[in-house]
Parts: C-alpha cells; sequence; structure tokens
C-alpha cells in the first residue's frame, strides 16, 4: 500500500529491525553502576540480578549493551589502565631527563586517579580469578615495568640514589600513589594537582640527590 504524504512533508520511513535501548540507560550509565557495586559488594558477589534492582531495569535490558558481568569488568578496568598507558605515553615521549619523565608519570597518574576514582579503585582490587581481571593484572605489571626502566634511567643519569633497588623503588613509587585511592575524596573541578604536588614532594625530596646547578 503506497503511504500518503501530507504536503510538505517527507515520507516516513519504516523502522529497522532490532532491539531497542532503554530510555535512561545507556552503555555508560549501566558501566558507571556496575563500577561502583563491584567497588562495594566485590565484583564476584555481585550480580547482573543486582545490577538490574539498581538500575530499575530488566537484565535482559543490560544484555542489549553487555554481553555479561566480565565484560563490564573489563570495560571498568580498561578505562583507568587506557589513562594510565596515555600518560605513560606522553612521559615516555618528553624530551630531557628520566627523573623528569618520571614526575611527569606519576603527576599525570594521579590526574588519572582523579578524574577516574572508581574506575581506578576496581582495577586496583582485581586479584586475578578470571580472563578479565588477568588481563587487567598482566597491563598493570607492563605499566610498573616502564616506571622501573624510568627509575633506572634516572639513577643512571645520577638524579635518584643509587642504593636503592630501582624496581623496587617504582613498587614503593607507585604503591603510595594508588594508596591515595583508599582516602581521596575528589569535589568538582579537583584535579588532584595538590596531591601530586603533596606526592612529588615527599618522594622526590626523599629519593632524589642535590640537583646540578644546570637542572
Amino acid at each position: 500500500m503506497n503511504e500518503v504524504v501530507s504536503a510538505g512533508r517527507e515520507p516516513r520511513r519504516p523502522r529497522r529491525p532490532g532491539r531497542p535501548g532503554r530510555p535512561g540507560h545507556d552503555l555508560e550509565s549501566i558501566l558507571v553502576t556496575a563500577v561502583r557495586l563491584f567497588n562495594e559488594r566485590g565484583y564476584d558477589a555481585t550480580s547482573m540480578g543486582d545490577l538490574s534492582l539498581a538500575l530499575g531495569i530488566t537484565k535482559s535490558a543490560i544484555y542489549h549493551h553487555v554481553s555479561s558481568k566480565e565484560e563490564l569488568l573489563r570495560l571498568g578496568t580498561g578505562r583507568a589502565l587506557d589513562g594510565l598507558f596515555g600518560v605513560a605515553a606522553t612521559a615516555e615521549a618528553l624530551p630531557g631527563r628520566a627523573v623528569d619523565r618520571l614526575e611527569h608519570l606519576v603527576r599525570g597518574s594521579l590526574a588519572v586517579l582523579a578524574a577516574q576514582l572508581p574506575f581506578v579503585t576496581l582495577l586496583l582490587r582485581v586479584h586475578g580469578n578470571t580472563p578479565a581481571e588477568r588481563e587487567a593484572l598482566a597491563r598493570r605489571r607492563e605499566f610498573d615495568r616502564f616506571t622501573a626502566s624510568l627509575v633506572k634511567q634516572a639513577v643512571a643519569d645520577g638524579d635518584l640514589r643509587t642504593d636503592i633497588d630501582p624496581a623496587l623503588t617504582a613498587r614503593l613509587l607507585f604503591g603510595l600513589v594508588n594508596s591515595v585511592s583508599e582516602w581521596y575524596k575528589p569535589r568538582p573541578g579537583d584535579d588532584g594537582a595538590a596531591v601530586a604536588d603533596a606526592v612529588c614532594t615527599l618522594v622526590f625530596d626523599g629519593i632524589g640527590v642535590v640537583s646540578s646547578p644546570d637542572r
């Protein structure tokens, strides 16, 4: 049957088949709620039923956006890791001394923590019980190796103390950075700069050596 077209109007196109989304609940809102529940209850103790209750939608509406609870975990930890590796990439590309790149890495990591605190918190709590957790831990180890390489180079440059093992220093350094997630409550507009200043003063005054006059 031909469709009647009113004057000045385009004919209505038939809707394409497919599952409709749920108004007010896109992937982002589902992910944010899932990460909050994972942090509050633990990943293993949180079910898709718990998530559907928290969102006020059916589980089938959630599965319209994601295939499983583990996919939500992968997306959540991935957001934190992508932020950290973005900082690592800019630090690696910076000219100058390794100690300056290391400080950039610390400050940038704290900025990621301030901007993505629930996602970073989730990343720090994974234990390797699922494939998604093991993937996240493998990427964390890669980040740790990059940090250790900067520490090692900074020691070789004469900018950090030589009596501390670089790998241990990297672990202690980011142990301090990561501990901020346990107590830090950023306010709107807070980029974590004040915390970064305090951490860098504490760390680099402790493991640094006296700067040469040309620095």
